[in-house]
């Protein structure tokens, strides 16, 4: 997550606090997310506002935090 997020920033060539702004968000928040600074899951609305800065859909930024895992077949 954290570096498909600073990955995905510096394609836009946004700084962290471009980002922030955009998304609506603290600076720091994302200095923090792309150190793995941040104690838990970011919640729901964050990552939407951060995907949405970014073009992209939450799926796309962090698989991994929202994709469901698949139990295996009986």
């Amino acid at each position: 997550m954290l570096f498909e997020l600073m990955r995905q920033r510096r394609l836009a060539k946004l700084t962290q606090r471009e980002l922030a702004a955009r998304a609506g968000i603290h600076p720091e928040t994302i200095s923090r997310l792309e150190r793995g600074a941040v104690v838990g899951s970011p919640g729901a609305d964050t990552l939407r506002r951060l995907a949405a800065a970014l073009a992209l859909t939450p799926e796309q930024l962090f698989p991994e935090l929202l994709s469901t895992p698949r139990t295996p077949a009986a």
